[in-house]
């Protein structure tokens, strides 16, 4: 694999799209109890319950729902044995994300490629069968214990994959649209390892790079560089603790997930004001940012088109880049652990990550950590 310093220190812009992965197929969390969480997505986020797997499928080892909100979907997926791996992945670090899989072409290439440039197996490519169709997978291994599964489907038209039977359920959507970006939280001194992974092992560009001066307060920091594939469709920003005078968010996640993981998942809206409005409905926390953050947002940012008072009572940051701007708010954590979280964000030409915002999240963060007696 390319030298990790000298990687870390140069823009990234000069590997192929080797890959031309698609979409982000799946997201597949491991937690305790599959139906609960089912119905938590359900009924919380507005997502529609589309497949099951379990028992009645001829399934022995595990239960998993299947759910979908436009273009994303998730799997929560529970063991039926406590010295499953399942379970032994939910016993240590609370439910969380265990898959992050990419619609390919070809699994095949999309696995040689990348173990050929260092990334680590987790299982060869492989084929399913039902009267569906194919279903082809292989993995390989990222940060922590998350894996990338190749995904393709294209000679596959059930419900989600073999093994699965359909489920006729109803829904009122949210207006969750799609995988805006994913990220991950890493140890101290291993991002620029995980940065020149994606970009060797991965062919992906460094979009932009934050530091603790970008990301930080009086008493907490932390670093981070956005990895993004040839298209421009997939991001994966990388965040690591930097020092500080006390516990960071990122080192609170690292604390209580034991070790690095997928610390949350933006999703788009077309109109986030509605999507707010109705996860609030129906149960959905959200941090709050102290009320002078609004005070000044209009003169930092400029002319939008959502009334600033409709953002204001709904608590949604607005930053404002050279190709646009941007809204977003982010959920507090969706377990009793502090660690995974949802962004929901809409996009108005922007293509960053609310760095002005930043200074006022990690407020909110560190009023939330103190109450929690982990600042």
């Amino acid at each position: 694999m390319t030298d990790i310093a000298s990687t870390a220190e140069r823009q990234i812009t000069e590997e192929a799209d080797f890959l031309q992965i698609k979409s982000v197929d799946h997201i597949r969390f491991w937690v305790g109890n599959a139906k609960q969480c089912m119905y938590y997505w359900w009924k919380g986020f507005g997502f529609t319950p589309v497949a099951y797997s379990g028992l009645e499928t001829g399934n022995r080892r595990s239960a998993s729902y299947v759910l979908e909100s436009g273009k994303v979907r998730f799997i929560v997926t529970a063991a039926y044995s406590p010295t499953d791996e399942i379970a032994a992945h939910q016993m240590l670090h609370g439910d969380g994300v265990k898959h992050v899989a990419l619609g390919v072409e070809d699994v095949e290439q999309a696995y040689r490629a990348t173990t050929d440039r260092g990334a680590t197996s987790v299982w060869e490519p492989r084929e399913t069968h039902d009267d569906d169709g194919s279903f082809r997978t292989s993995a390989i291994r990222t940060y922590g214990e998350v894996i990338h599964v190749f995904v393709d489907r294209s000679d596959y038209k059930g419900a989600f994959a073999p093994g699965y039977q359909p489920l006729d359920l109803q829904s009122e959507s949210a207006g969750l649209a799609a995988i805006d970006h994913v990220v991950g939280n890493v140890q101290l001194g291993k991002m620029d390892h995980w940065v020149n992974f994606y970009h060797s092992a991965m062919g992906f560009r460094q979009l932009q790079h934050f530091d603790d001066q970008d990301i930080g307060t009086e008493y907490s920091a932390l670093m981070s560089k956005v990895m993004q594939d040839g298209t421009g469709r997939i991001k994966f920003p990388i965040n690591e603790p930097a020092e500080g005078k006390r516990k960071s968010q990122i080192e609170e996640y690292l604390d209580f997930y034991m070790g690095p993981g997928v610390q949350h998942i933006a999703m788009a809206t077309g109109d986030i004001l509605a999507t707010v409005a109705s996860l609030r409905e129906r149960g959905i926390e959200f941090l709050r940012v102290p009320d002078e953050y609004y005070n000044l947002m209009a003169d930092r940012v400029g002319e939008i088109d959502e009334p600033w008072e409709e953002i204001a009572k709904h608590g949604i940051l607005v930053d404002r880049d050279d190709e646009g701007y941007l809204l977003q708010i982010f959920s507090r954590p969706i377990q009793d652990r502090p660690t995974a979280f949802i962004e929901v964000i809409e996009r108005h030409g922007s293509r960053g990550f609310g760095k002005g915002n930043f200074k006022a999240l990690f407020e909110a963060l560190e009023l939330e950590q103190e109450q929690r007696g982990n600042l």
